[in-house]
């Protein structure tokens, strides 16, 4: 019985060690090239509650930041302004080197 219990647990260590998991968004909606749908709406939306850091305005670019995703959308984040931050491009650089 011992035995048998001490196989199962290795097993199961075992197996579970060598499991893959897959960072690819199976449930989101894809564009026509196969990446994840964004929604302007959200962008427009988060921009008129934070305006640029750089300009102060709350539409057209913003030199020198970037709208990131808090939680990436291939990890299951929303696509909602609740879900986003402004980022510096260097920090988004730094960012999708670990993500």
């Amino acid at each position: 019985m011992i035995k048998q219990i001490l196989f199962l647990l290795s097993f199961f260590l075992v197996t579970s060690a060598f499991a893959v998991k897959s960072e690819y968004c199976v449930t989101c909606e894809r564009d026509a090239h196969g990446h994840i749908k964004r929604s302007q709406e959200a962008r427009i939306l988060f921009k008129r509650m934070h305006p640029c850091p750089s300009t102060g305005k709350s539409y057209g670019r913003c030199p020198g930041y970037i709208i990131d995703h808090i939680i990436a959308l291939k990890r299951g984040g929303k696509d909602d302004p609740s879900n986003m931050q402004w980022q510096t491009v260097q920090e988004a650089k730094e960012k999708d080197q670990w993500e």
